[in-house]
């Protein structure tokens, strides 16, 4: 059984695909239109999060965030018929990130939710190149890079979730473990 799941390439009526994340570390993508497994890939820690940085479009990148402070971020636009989806890994919080959610006015931004009570704001940076031909002649993904904007320690507990409004840039509610509510602004985006 899966532990998080995300919809995304919801970009018309007729595409959908469910990216599920797994204990053991697999992740695995079904196309809900042709009903097959479109891609695997184990990322050797406990998935706890999944978030595609946006579901109504075709698929640009996917984050994946696990136990032992480690993050994934998937280009999901080119994929290798053996190497899968390029990707860029980072160590954050010190601990087991629980999740990552996009900022909808910039799904190129977005936070890092730590088992330890901090939030990391990430800018992701596509390379110059997002494709590239292989030897064999095939094409396939090129990772940006992601570099930290800020970060705060909120409580001594995990944060567990978090959501941006998609009205006012910067405005967020974050709950933790502690059984607190906490709403914050995050200023400065629009200069990122």
């Amino acid at each position: 059984m899966p532990l998080f799941c995300c919809l995304g390439h919801a970009y018309n009526q007729a595409d959908r695909c469910v990216c599920a994340g797994y204990d053991n570390g697999d992740i695995k993508l079904f196309d809900l239109r042709n009903m097959q497994l479109r891609w695997e890939n184990n990322v050797k820690n406990g998935v706890c999060g999944l978030e595609f940085d946006r579901k109504d479009i075709s698929m640009n990148k996917l984050v994946a965030t696990t136990l032992e402070s480690k993050f994934h971020v998937f280009d999901m636009r080119t994929q290798h018929p053996t190497k899968g989806f390029a990707s860029v890994s980072e160590k954050a919080h010190k601990s087991t990130v629980w999740g990552a959610r996009h900022l909808p006015q910039n799904r190129d931004i977005f936070m890092t939710l730590g088992g330890n009570g901090s939030l990391f704001l990430w800018k992701y940076s596509y390379p110059h190149q997002r494709v590239e031909k292989d030897s064999e002649g095939n094409e396939r993904g090129v990772p940006g890079t992601v570099n930290l904007a800020q970060n705060i320690t909120m409580t001594t507990q995990p944060i567990s979730s978090l959501d941006w409004s998609p009205d006012k840039e910067g405005l967020c509610v974050c709950t933790s473990f502690d059984q607190t509510l906490r709403v914050l602004v995050v200023t400065k985006l629009n200069r990122m």
